[in-house]
């Protein structure tokens, strides 16, 4: 089962036609989010999974080149329809995690595999980047933009440890579009409820401190992409990997 958006609900009906690595992936994933304690940090992925209102990609392995060109029209696919399918929306990608990668690559790798792919999926976006959000991810309205639409991305790996938040036995993206947080910002009393609770959340879960980086968009200190990946501690590379290409190539003509 490759190659298609499938909801919460369409996933537990044919979990016997999925491959081995989707069944416990997507059954791993349902127990972290789903805990019967109710520990997990985000409340609004928890909101989202619980009420069917998130969407699910299979993805090949994360270091083939053609996986993000398999990627690209689902993510557009999914830019598409997401609106309807609830606040709390969200895509999470699976990625197949081969015993190589998933047990011998460091954090730092994953890091650097996380943009290398970032940027490949880029390649294949069909639409020119949005006029309202720059192209440059050291400005503080940056966001990662494709086929039109801005997304928050959170990357989990296997390698982390410390940040429980951020781990996962198999290589996972979450592109959160913009619009869920219109109202989980600093200017509402709900927004600044909501992180107090997720932070708190996060205090419990983790082992490692809430990541300094972590912020509202759009302040003026914040910078997003330095969110999309946290290390188990508090070092990050120095300037975005990111680069949108299409940008690049009119700035040489």
């Amino acid at each position: 089962m490759v190659g298609e958006l499938y909801t919460k609900s369409c996933l537990e009906e044919k979990r016997s036609e999925l491959l081995e690595w989707q069944r416990i992936a997507f059954e791993l994933f349902s127990e972290t989010v789903a805990d019967e304690a109710n520990t997990f940090p985000c409340i609004p992925g928890r909101q989202g999974f619980l009420t069917n209102q998130l969407r699910f990609v299979f993805a090949g392995d994360p270091r083939e080149y053609g996986t993000a060109e398999e990627l690209a029209p689902l993510l557009a696919e999914y830019g598409a329809l997401a609106r309807e399918t609830g606040k709390y929306a969200s895509l999470l990608v699976f990625f197949e995690t081969p015993e190589d990668l998933a047990e011998h690559y460091s954090i730092e790798a994953y890091e650097e595999l996380f943009w290398t792919f970032l940027n490949r999926l880029s390649e294949q976006d069909k639409k020119e980047w949005p006029a309202d959000f720059p192209a440059d991810p050291e400005h503080y309205k940056w966001e990662f933009c494709f086929h039109g639409e801005p997304y928050f991305i959170l990357c989990s790996t296997p390698a982390h440890e410390a940040r429980r938040s951020r781990s996962f036995p198999y290589f996972m993206l979450a592109f959160q579009p913009r619009w869920v947080f219109e109202g989980l910002n600093a200017s509402t009393a709900f927004g600044r409820k909501m992180s107090k609770m997720i932070r708190s959340r996060l205090e419990k879960y983790d082992e490692a401190p809430i990541h300094p980086h972590l912020g509202w968009y759009g302040g003026k200190g914040n910078l997003e992409w330095k969110q999309y990946f946290l290390r188990d501690d508090e070092k990050q590379v120095s300037k975005c990997p990111f680069s949108y290409i299409k940008n690049m190539f009119k700035g040489s003509k």
